[in-house]
């Protein structure tokens, strides 16, 4: 009998040579300066381990001490139970993790402590230790929003230089050549004031949305901040104002009336300007961007509203973009008064390029009214009619610069020049690209500006009015339909019963209805064949949109960790999505196992469909 037992230790001991758990680290970028600490285990077979609320053989993390880094609350833990004679145990895949503030570049580095047992026989505690480099994701570029923030990037920089050819701004252009010429003296404090110059635009466009948004975040923290944006962002009341602004601006750029500041706030710039040194450079500045107001100020909104959709950052790098862009032109006239010789003299075309802008901003409102419309289910602008807008919006347009249709102050157009002739064929060109949307073409290069397909009522070859071709819905039923035929759940817990059930895997999609990115990805990536296929076959698709406003009956209502009840889809939708995956920002991916465990960690907006099936295969 002793010698049974004694060889029963021996082997146990020598299986210890190898590591009951095998465990691998990561940390995880949030947002700002949160990060989360997730380190994954697989308990070998034949094992199991105590989870950490068993306070004398429960698992343990402790992480080391390291400037800059700041461990948020207590670790927890992700498995599925099993039993082993009454006690809670952990087979199988075992998730740690811990919330952490990264302040600098540092290496999160710990300890994690286990006991493994094997029937009634349990090992010594074994080690494993982790160490992570960690390089804040500091710059305003990546915190507010990644490939997304390029883009509004470069759409800023483009209407800063737009705004140089409006008829409220290029008139200006020789008050300031006449400024600087008068202050010339020596050649480098030429170079001087206009750079002050340049800088004084800059700062007035800059400084006032940055203390806005800085007062916010220091009064109220991050959450506070990241929550008025996301109100902005999909809540009816903003959307709906922000459409109504844009119509009134495109009203005045038409020339219903003219948006001005009061006369005194001008007026009173202006004699500043007749102040010597800085002060006076400075009030020239202000008088341009006072002055230019009717002009700027509708595109100064647009780029505000449009960045509200991005993070923390996205405000304030965008206005910066704006307005170095627009101080460029004005920067170059001081340091090179020559150059107003070879600018076009002013005309009717300042005015044309006014009305052009008019259309544009009634195409760009109407994406604030479809948010609003996709958030509440109202379905006013579903798809056909959202297309049906712009093409004649910009059919208008294309007869417009043909000259068969004038505005208040429009002058006769006698020809056609080279360049109109250039926008009009692009305009109607653009125009015969959208009219087969009507139709139920994908339209893969507007995806992200138009409301999704399954809120069209007709596409050529569809024929049947079954629930995979209606437009999302929440009722008891708990399905939702999506793009190209896919069908899912629009809960978790129901996705998760049904892979049980099918065996097969949980894509988990994280969307939103006014998201740009994600109706976009669903174009373009979901669309492939190969991603296509493995998302019809292999996985139960959950779609949790965190911007839903649907109401939710009162039992499903939940309470989150401030005390505050949540009582529709999107709410419910972001905590749970905060909580279990640790993201706050769509689209994000995941993909889970039946029992719910996380095999895939999270992938965000990329446009390259084979990376996106090599995340389905988890290569």
């Amino acid at each position: 009998m002793f010698n049974c037992i004694l060889t029963a230790l021996l082997s146990f001991m020598i299986a210890q040579a190898n590591p009951t758990v095998l465990w691998k680290a990561a940390v995880n970028h949030l947002q700002y300066n949160s990060y989360q600490l997730v380190v994954t285990g697989q308990v070998e077979d034949g094992y199991y381990v105590h989870p950490m609320a068993d306070e004398y053989a429960g698992l343990t993390l402790e992480l080391d001490t390291a400037d800059g880094i700041t461990a948020l609350g207590e670790p927890w833990e992700e498995f599925t139970p099993s039993d082993y004679k009454g006690e809670t145990v952990v087979t199988g895949t075992y998730v740690v993790r811990q919330d952490l503030e990264i302040n600098s570049s540092a290496t999160v580095s710990g300890t994690v402590t286990w006991i493994a047992c094997s029937g009634d026989m349990c090992s010594m505690p074994e080690d494993y230790e982790f160490s992570v480099a960690v390089k804040p994701e500091g710059s305003a570029a990546t915190q507010a929003g990644g490939k997304g923030i390029w883009a509004l990037i470069l759409e800023a920089i483009l209407w800063g230089f737009l705004m140089l050819l409006t008829p409220c701004v290029f008139p200006m252009v020789p008050m300031t050549v006449s400024f600087f010429l008068k202050r010339s003296g020596s050649a480098a404090k030429g170079r001087f004031n206009a750079l002050m110059y340049g800088l004084f635009i800059v700062l007035i466009y800059t400084v006032p949305i940055c203390l806005i948004i800085g007062l916010t975040w220091a009064f109220g923290g991050a959450t506070v901040t990241a929550d008025i944006f996301n109100w902005l962002s999909t809540h009816w009341l903003p959307n709906i104002l922000f459409f109504i602004i844009f119509m009134v601006f495109a009203a005045s750029f038409f020339g219903a009336f003219e948006l001005t500041l009061p006369s005194k706030w001008t007026n009173k710039a202006d004699s500043g300007a007749e102040k010597g040194g800085l002060l006076g450079i400075f009030f020239l500045a202000l008088t341009l961007v006072l002055v230019s107001f009717s002009c700027t100020g509708p595109i100064v909104g647009t780029v505000l509203i449009k960045s509200t959709q991005g993070e923390f950052w996205a405000p304030m790098v965008t206005m910066l973009a704006f307005s170095i862009a627009f101080a460029l032109p004005f920067t170059l006239l001081a340091f090179f008064p020559s150059i107003l010789t070879k600018l076009p003299k002013s005309g009717g075309w300042l005015n044309s390029v006014k009305v052009v802008l008019g259309f544009i901003e009634i195409a760009l409102g109407l994406k604030f009214l479809s948010v609003a419309d996709q958030t509440y289910h109202w379905h006013l602008l579903d798809r056909e009619v959202y297309l049906a807008i712009w093409i004649v919006c910009f059919t208008l347009l294309g007869l417009y610069l043909m000259g068969k249709l004038r505005f208040k102050y429009d002058t006769h157009l006698e020809y056609i020049s080279v360049g109109r002739l250039v926008l009009i064929i692009i305009d109607f060109a653009f125009v015969v690209y959208m009219l087969p949307g009507m139709w139920g073409a994908p339209l893969k290069a507007l995806s992200g500006y138009l409301p999704p397909i399954q809120t069209q009522d007709f596409v050529l070859g569809r024929y049947d009015t079954s629930a995979s071709s209606q437009p999302a819905t929440f009722d008891a039923t708990g399905m939702v339909a999506l793009p190209h035929g896919l069908t899912g759940y629009d809960n978790l817990d129901d996705a998760i019963a049904a892979a049980a059930a099918e065996g097969k895997m949980v894509f988990v999609d994280i969307s939103g209805h006014g998201c740009v990115n994600c109706r976009e990805m669903e174009a373009r990536v979901w669309s492939d064949p190969e991603v296509l296929r493995r998302l019809r076959n292999d996985f139960v698709i959950a779609t949790l949109y965190v911007d839903d406003k649907t109401s939710l009956p009162k039992e499903k209502w939940i309470t989150n960790d401030k005390g505050k009840t949540l009582k529709d889809v999107g709410r419910v939708n972001s905590d749970l999505v905060m909580k279990r995956f640790g993201v706050n920002s769509q689209p994000n991916y995941f993909i889970l196992d039946t029992a719910g465990n996380t095999l895939a960690c999270p992938r965000g907006y990329n446009l390259d469909p084979a990376a996106f099936v090599q995340f389905l295969d988890m290569e």
